[in-house]
């Protein structure tokens, strides 16, 4: 199997490093994002993976900005290579009944969970298919399938991730190129520790394997579709939730 570039945004946080890790286990070399100005913590993160023999270049992004995108992308380009295959994992929240969400509340989680797919996806996709290769993966949302309380923003989105990624998948199917969703439900990472105990223990009892799912288990299902030989499966979401929600 040849050594491709593999892009995963939001690379430091618990799926992003598993991503970047399954990545790399595949033997491509990996690229992540960190949010700029967190400068210090993106390089102990980049130490704390190279302890664990994983040597992953990573550059500052603001995805929910075109023209931070494009540069990033150049710099990859310019020092790594081209890029073959791009996870656009990178996302927020903020929370709020409708009633008490501020504009700039629904803006930003608009900005960076749904407009950094065109920018992250533009810059890249026509190079992918004048080379006749492109995986991409967009990371959405249980919650973006089955709505949540408090997540409007969010979970409109999370759902418009699938729209996004069923029109370029076309766009890109005889070029080589493959664009596919994967929505994770709960999974135990940092974001999902800080929720209350008592309401983490009602969200594990409404999952019918009866646990919260490991980042290693959304990374597979990337690896899976962005894997060689996955050029058949595009267009398509992958739900990884515990049977949570069953589309």
């Amino acid at each position: 199997m040849s050594q491709r570039i593999a892009v995963v945004t939001g690379a430091s946080g618990g799926l992003g490093e598993a991503m970047c890790k399954a990545m790399s286990d595949q033997g491509h070399k990996v690229v992540g994002s960190y949010l700029p100005g967190t400068d210090s913590e993106a390089q102990l993160w980049q130490q704390a993976m190279q302890t664990k023999g994983y040597d992953i270049s990573i550059y500052p992004l603001n995805v929910a900005d075109y023209d931070s995108c494009c540069s990033f992308i150049a710099t990859v380009e310019k020092e790594v290579g081209p890029i073959d295959i791009l996870v656009n994992n990178a996302g927020i929240t903020r929370d709020a009944p409708l009633k008490r969400m501020q504009p700039q509340q629904w803006q930003d989680v608009l900005r960076t969970n749904l407009d950094s797919m065109y920018n992250m996806c533009q810059p890249v996709f026509d190079a992918m298919c004048s080379r006749g290769f492109g995986r991409i993966v967009n990371i959405s949302s249980l919650n973006g399938e089955q709505g949540q309380f408090g997540q409007a923003n969010y979970s409109a989105a999370k759902a418009g991730i699938y729209g996004f990624t069923k029109a370029i998948a076309k766009e890109g199917a005889r070029k080589g190129v493959t664009v596919n969703a994967v929505s994770p439900g709960f999974i135990d990472t940092p974001m999902v520790s800080q929720i209350p105990d008592n309401v983490l223990e009602s969200i594990v009892a409404g999952i019918p394997v009866g646990r919260l799912g490991q980042p290693e288990e959304i990374s597979r299902a990337v690896a899976f579709l962005t894997a060689e030989d996955a050029g058949y499966i595009t267009g398509t979401n992958l739900s990884v939730n515990g049977g949570e929600y069953m589309s």
